[in-house]
């Protein structure tokens, strides 16, 4: 069963109506430009970036590694995919979230600033 307070949290949850930057309040705004810094932090890290590729590295051997076609080793296969899918999706919301604070950023700055660039020109994997 669901607690109470989860399904409070999630009700409350931070969203972006990312349609029209131009209708975020103030605060949105502020913690759009925020939560983008942290993640811009985050993927900056060199320590990250290099536990992230361990841990790819660690779970395409463990992949690599069954041999097996029972469904047991099938189930195995699916969940290690599901780790590599979760770690891509992890790096891919960091990357989105500096890409909005960009958006953001360039938004309050007026029609002055440089036109914004896609998701794929800031990050490329």
């Amino acid at each position: 069963m669901i607690a109470e307070d989860a399904i409070q949290a999630y009700n409350t949850r931070l969203t972006v109506a990312l349609g029209d930057l131009a209708q975020l309040t103030p605060a949105r705004a502020d913690s759009v430009k925020a939560h983008g810094s942290r993640a811009e932090a985050l993927l900056k890290n060199a320590d990250l970036a290099q536990f992230i590729h361990q841990y790819r590295f660690e779970v395409m051997d463990a992949l690599a590694a069954i041999t097996a076609h029972d469904p047991d080793s099938n189930a195995r296969r699916v969940a290690l995919a599901n780790h590599l899918a979760g770690m891509d999706q992890f790096v891919a919301s960091l990357q989105r979230a500096v890409y909005m604070r960009n958006r953001v950023v360039s938004q309050q700055e007026g029609p002055a600033a440089a036109p914004s660039r896609s998701i794929k020109e800031v990050y490329n994997p």
